[in-house]
């Protein structure tokens, strides 16, 4: 199939833009089709094969598999099973370590640039600018994961599982966005990032925050406005699926200390009862792992929050949960998924916090490698060959369609809208060179920063403009011999452009059929059974301003106006 032009028939084959797609299906992105024409025969004898080790390990243990996503935050591939790497960071994480010798290690895990769009990612198996979640949520922030996302909690619920979330949550501060509105049967989450670690009255003391509690503070003569800061906020909350939504604790400094151990310990009893009634679980476990403010003994060479974290909060975690897996007789009929969100926060890093770039360049909020290609593990016992090392791609997307694979609900995946993620359980099963994917489309925020094909890369936004304005770019990458991406090629790599631009172009016009969905905005923190006076005062500020000649809560509609100017190129890092 062709388009045509005002010049004749553009030679860009449309493959997968018919209007006669099987409905019945799962919508991918359009290169998928381009990958499938090729290697669907064979990708279907595979699958027959797998289907039958998937069928007899049901059989042998009664259920489908269990499923287990670990996710934390800010780390440079290379820095965890890599002991030599390790050496240098100054961490030692034996624990995560084992899970690369005892399962696989991913050498091409990508994510996406930032913590809210890798979760939303993960969590819906979209891109995350298909789904509007590119915006990095703030305290108070109005924003948060639209309610008819379709979320793998539902997928697999829907399946028979029970599901369960404790940790960094970061999809949103509104109602509908809560993780148990979302499809989880309970969950202890967070709205934001661990700056809500700053958001304390210590971090006020030491001015690491700075005037978020204005009764520590000198009294401000000046002062006219008392709605500018904000009053009161949720740190963590809890829930049940369609039950009330509480705050959890209060948003103090020994709140905040407490949560991770509360999640594990939660998460413990979650996966024990489901075990001893033999009902299969996936459980999301997304620790905060860390804490800005220096207030915890120094347990690594490194000194520093990221390896403290890893080492100390993160290593152990991994080992107590392998543990109960096995004192319940379940760890060869659970699959874990650990990783990180994304690269180093190697952009503006509060001091003392140990993030860097390793092997790549770039880091949070980067597409570059060292943005978006993280430390990933999955173990199996019996099923995953241990020592395993994929040199396949695979993103985070595909632990979406790949554990509703797994689970039997393949069938509970809407088909009225793209879903990224693409059935990697061939890769699980089979090993390197056994993945279905070979291509990202990297977006900074809602732009298109680079795509990936094999070992190629172009970056959209162009570190060449005057190259780019005239059609010429150095804007094209080699991989393996510049993972860091310093040497831009335009001899070399010219024949890639048109390619490139194929891909690109079969992208967007699949966007045009499946559009991305807008940001989704609202009042923070409503239906909170427990909520204070001030938070309620937060959500109604005509408690406080009366009379007003305007709705002082319509800016709320105009929110995805900001902050992103379409004209204004993102950084590619330094």
């Amino acid at each position: 199939m062709f388009s045509k032009s005002k010049g004749g028939l553009l030679a860009i084959p449309l493959i997968g833009l018919s209007a006669s797609f099987a409905s019945a299906e799962i919508v991918h992105d359009a290169e998928y089709y381009v990958l499938k024409a090729q290697n669907g025969e064979s990708w279907a004898a595979e699958d027959a094969d797998i289907q039958a080790k998937l069928a007899a390990l049901r059989e042998k243990h009664g259920a489908p598999p269990n499923l287990i996503h670990i996710m934390w935050d800010d780390t440079a591939y290379g820095d965890l099973g890599m002991p030599g790497i390790q050496a240098v960071r100054g961490l030692n994480t034996p624990n995560i370590n084992a899970l690369a010798t005892e399962g696989m290690m991913f050498t091409r895990m990508y994510t996406e640039v930032g913590c809210t769009p890798s979760r939303a990612a993960a969590i819906t198996g979209r891109m995350a600018v298909r789904s509007g979640m590119y915006n990095i949520g703030m305290l108070q922030e109005s924003h948060g994961l639209n309610a008819e996302e379709v979320t793998l909690a539902e997928v697999l619920g829907d399946a028979g599982y029970a599901t369960a979330f404790f940790g960094k949550w970061h999809l949103g501060d509104i109602e509908q966005s809560y993780p148990h509105n979302q499809g989880f049967d309970e969950a202890l989450f967070t709205g934001y990032n661990q700056i809500l670690s700053l958001n304390t009255r210590e971090a006020e003391q030491g001015n690491a925050s700075i005037g978020l509690f204005e009764d520590m503070l000198v009294k401000d003569p000046y002062k006219l406005d008392d709605t500018f800061i904000t009053k009161d906020w949720v740190m963590a909350a809890e829930g049940t699926k369609g039950g009330e939504t509480l705050q959890w604790r209060d948003n103090t400094t020994e709140s905040y200390e407490a949560m991770d151990d509360e999640g594990f310990k939660r998460m413990f009893a979650f996966i024990e009862a489901n075990a001893k009634e033999g009902k299969p679980f996936f459980v999301a476990s997304w620790p905060n792992m860390a804490n800005f403010m220096p207030i915890r003994p120094k347990c690594t060479r490194a000194r520093a929050l990221l390896q403290n974290g890893l080492q100390c909060t993160i290593d152990p975690f991994i080992a107590e949960l392998r543990a109960k897996l096995d004192e319940l007789g379940i760890a060869e009929n659970t699959l874990i998924v650990a990783m990180a969100d994304n690269g180093p926060m190697s952009h503006n890093p509060p001091p003392g916090t140990g993030f860097a770039e390793t092997i790549f360049r770039g880091g949070k909020g980067d597409f570059l490698e060292g943005g978006v290609r993280v430390p990933a593990f999955a173990v199996w016992p019996s099923v995953i060959e241990p020592g395993s090392l994929p040199n396949d791609m695979i993103h985070i997307t595909d632990l979406f369609t790949t554990f509703a694979s797994l689970g039997g609900a393949l069938d509970n995946i809407p088909t009225d809208r793209v879903i990224d993620g693409i059935d990697q359980t061939a890769l699980l099963l089979n090993g390197d060179t056994a993945g279905r994917r070979d291509y990202t489309f990297t977006y900074a925020g809602p732009t298109l920063g680079a795509v990936v094909k094999g070992d190629y890369k172009r970056h959209m936004i162009s570190p060449d403009p005057i190259g780019e304005a005239s059609g010429i770019p150095a804007a094209f990458y080699f991989l393996p011999s510049d993972p860091r991406e310093v040497q831009p090629m335009l001899t070399n790599l010219i024949h890639l452009k048109r390619p490139f631009n194929r891909m690109v172009l079969r992208h967007n016009l699949w966007k045009e059929k499946y559009p991305d969905r807008p940001e989704t905005h609202g009042i923070p923190w409503t239906g909170i059974a427990n909520a204070s006076e001030a938070l309620k005062r937060e959500q109604d500020p005509q408690l406080v301003l009366k009379d007003l000649p305007f709705d002082p809560l319509e800016y709320i509609e105009h929110l995805d106006e900001l902050p992103f100017d379409p004209n204004a190129d993102p950084s590619i890092g330094q």
